[in-house]
């Protein structure tokens, strides 16, 4: 017999000993209940070092204006529900031409609570994964509503065939010396904009 049979049949014999009864698996998993997602997500924002701002409708505009702070040059994805003063990202097409700005201005499809991250599919008003990794600032829109209790429910509603980037946190890495350091691979800051209600209005 050779050594490969040997296995085998080991595996075989182990098979027909072993108890075939499955055993029941706890399901136990943490995860934040509907009234207190807001909440979560937005502590686990904030022990990711990013900006946090909560604001109704009304106060968006202005919300926008003080989280982007100094930066001068700031890119619109097409469809961001909001009109800002900004250049519309589809004429910084190379990624030399991206990092030519200070800030980008988008939407997110999802928030997850527990994880405190942000989705972005890519359709309206988010723009191409690039404008969320090349700009030094990202200034993130996110209706409460977009919020969901952890991953499980972030996966069963987003679409698999669309585009996806999860963020947690301004970039950050931790390669050298162990050492903290931001920026590395993506904004160096990353402020998340909470609005109570569908955004829009003028900057």
């Amino acid at each position: 017999m050779t050594a490969r049979e040997e296995i085998l049949a080991a595996v075989r014999g182990a098979l027909r000993d072993a108890d075939r009864t499955e055993a029941a698996v706890p399901r136990g998993y943490r995860s934040a209940t509907a009234p207190d997602v807001v909440e979560l997500f937005a502590e686990r924002v904030v022990d990711y070092r990013a900006g946090l701002t909560r604001c109704t409708t009304a106060e968006l505009p202005g919300a926008i204006r003080a989280a982007l702070g100094a930066a001068r040059k700031v890119l619109v994805p097409e469809g961001f529900p909001v009109e800002i003063d900004g250049t519309a990202a589809a004429e910084a097409g190379t990624t030399a031409e991206l990092a030519a700005f200070d800030a980008v201005v988008t939407t997110a499809a999802l928030g997850i609570a527990t994880t405190g991250t942000l989705v972005l599919d890519h359709g309206p008003g988010q723009g191409r994964r690039a404008l969320s990794l090349v700009p030094d600032i990202h200034v993130c829109v996110l209706r409460e509503d977009r919020i969901v209790p952890g991953v499980p429910q972030a996966v069963a509603a987003l679409d698999p065939a669309r585009p996806q980037t999860w963020i947690s946190g301004p970039s950050a890495t931790s390669d050298i010396e162990l050492t903290r350091v931001e920026g590395v691979h993506g904004p160096r800051t990353l402020h998340v904009i909470v609005v109570a209600g569908p955004p829009s209005g003028r900057v």
